[in-house]
């Protein structure tokens, strides 16, 4: 903003500078030519300022609708990684094993209650009651229908929205040691460059930078972590928002 306000201030003086000379100095004959050059002047310059005001909004739209796709196909992956962590015990490290995963995998569905038996007891010598729960296994669902309800999206969750070279997210997974317990991790990522390949390089470096609770963080737009035991994302909550 200071640097808009510096450029709208040196053209004015130049303005004011070249309206002096033009009518001071300059013969008449030669004033028309110089008032069209002048005209032709302000229109660009006019435009270059313009520009500068409107880039960053234009930007700020590109960015958000673009991570908005993004980050709803990293939900996908976490949502995906998370069920394969469930059956398995473990993330998967590539895309092919978590797309196989769901095109054959299966949620078993359990439900519990409470139950009671008698039985005797050595040291009383009488017939206790002993408390238990029963584990029942209601049936089976599969994991494509209940995370993703007939959508087949999953099957492309590999690729980033709007690259312009088809680049893949990067996923990767991993055991990590916990003061002693060893925690399956998982992450996956892509370089905010390659999502807003085609936008102004400086506001893009800008992008980069960022590093505050109403953006997202870093260079890289990216769910889970290969260095500690967590499955967040880097944006900021309203990326979550309903309809968003």
């Amino acid at each position: 903003m200071l640097n808009l306000i510096l450029i709208v201030v040196l053209i004015c003086l130049v303005t004011f500078g070249l309206v002096f000379v033009i009518d001071r100095f300059l013969p008449q004959k030669v004033k028309p030519f110089l008032v069209i050059a002048f005209g032709l002047l302000s229109i660009f310059l006019g435009y270059k300022i313009y520009q500068s005001i409107n880039a960053p909004i234009e930007f700020n739209k590109v960015r958000k609708e673009r991570f908005s796709h993004v980050i709803a196909k990293l939900k996908d992956i976490r949502d995906a990684e998370e069920a394969y962590k469930t059956v398995n015990g473990k993330y998967a490290g590539s895309f092919e094993s978590l797309i196989k995963f769901i095109d054959t995998g299966s949620y078993t569905i359990t439900t519990q209650r409470d139950s009671s038996f008698m039985k005797f007891d050595k040291a009383y010598g009488i017939e206790l009651q002993q408390d238990t729960v029963i584990i029942d296994t209601l049936g089976m669902v599969k994991i494509k229908d209940s995370l993703f309800k007939g959508s087949d999206r999953y099957k492309s969750m590999m690729d980033v929205p709007y690259a312009q070279n088809g680049e893949k997210f990067e996923l990767k997974a991993d055991v990590v040691d916990k003061s002693g317990y060893k925690a399956p991790v998982f992450e996956a990522k892509v370089k905010k460059e390659v999502v807003l390949y085609d936008q102004p390089k400086d506001l893009v470096d800008r992008e980069k930078a960022h590093q505050s609770v109403e953006e997202v963080n870093g260079d890289e737009i990216k769910v889970g972590s290969l260095t500690d035991v967590s499955t967040n994302g880097n944006w900021p909550p309203i990326y979550d928002r309903k309809n968003n």
